[in-house]
């Protein structure tokens, strides 16, 4: 995956000539590579924008309004649907499944980077930035989260859970409760 991804990074999408030079230099058949690169929904096979928004319209990101961050992307930059890519060839998206940071809903990733608790408003810095050539370098492991609008790592669990409204009592597990025997 490391590969497809590098080659992906360079090219744009990956093409059958880019997925048969990942095969030959890692002694694997074709048709595997392929797989890989079919199955999982980060790859492309056919071009997407130079910034290609992929943005979490699981079920802890609608609630917090992921059909909004999708509606402010298509009206900001013209793009109408997930395959299209602006004329400049600067920009697309794609609706995706759970990126794994439901805490921080709505999300998404851009540029190797993992965006969390999305505005409207962030949306537009972000494309705005973008057009100006100012796009973020990748995410280090151990870049703290911010408050709206920031960045988070892209590790959910190497960050505590944001509190909202207080904490959970502890969870019992099994619904029994065992004592130890006492010695003696």
């Amino acid at each position: 995956m490391p590969a497809l991804d590098l080659a992906q990074e360079e090219l744009g999408h990956l093409t059958p000539e880019a997925m048969t030079e990942v095969a030959t230099a890692l002694e694997l058949d074709p048709g595997y590579v392929e797989g890989v690169a079919t199955f999982y929904s980060l790859f492309h096979l056919t071009p997407v924008g130079k910034h290609h928004f992929y943005v979490c319209t699981n079920l802890s990101c609608a609630i917090r309004g992921s059909a909004e961050i999708v509606r402010r992307f298509r009206e900001t930059t013209g793009v109408k649907a997930p395959d299209e890519v602006t004329p400049d060839g600067l920009f697309s998206y794609e609706e995706v499944e759970c990126l794994g940071a439901c805490e921080y809903a709505p999300m998404m990733r851009l540029d190797q980077r993992f965006h969390y608790d999305l505005t409207p408003e962030k949306i537009d810095e972000l494309i705005a930035d973008r057009k100006a050539g100012r796009a973020a370098p990748p995410s280090p492991a151990a870049t703290p989260p911010r408050e709206r609008g920031g960045e988070a790592p892209p590790s959910p669990a190497a960050t505590p859970p944001r509190k909202r409204g207080g904490e959970a009592p502890p969870r019992k597990r099994g619904g029994t409760t065992r004592k130890k025997k006492a010695d003696g």
